[in-house]
């Protein structure tokens, strides 16, 4: 998973292809939870592009987004938000592989 070097690579991103931005922090103990199978649901939807959003290196992203709870998860294909799964709940790899199918 790529990391977001910066705000203008943000907005070009979400406006070209498809894109699943995985909002998180190095703190975040319920994101450390889904490191370990992210590759794998990485593998299964390779239609999207992820990208990983430090939250503390990008407030100002997550807050324009409405992000106030992480991990975080916004799809976006060529400019057009598919869908948002947006709290601070922990989510299990099942969860996050429903959203994704969703969009």
């Amino acid at each position: 998973m790529e990391n977001l070097k910066t705000v203008d690579q943000y907005d070009a991103l979400k406006n070209e292809g498809k894109h699943i931005f995985l909002f998180s922090a190095a703190w975040c103990v319920d994101c450390r939870v889904i490191e370990p199978f992210m590759p794998e649901i990485e593998q299964k939807f390779p239609d999207f592009t992820f990208i990983h959003v430090d939250r503390d290196e990008f407030i100002d992203v997550c807050a324009a987004n409405d992000v106030f709870g992480i991990p975080s998860f916004i799809g976006y294909d060529n400019g057009k938000e598919l869908g948002r799964y947006v709290s601070r709940d922990r989510k299990t790899q099942e969860q996050i592989e429903e959203f994704i199918q969703s969009l």
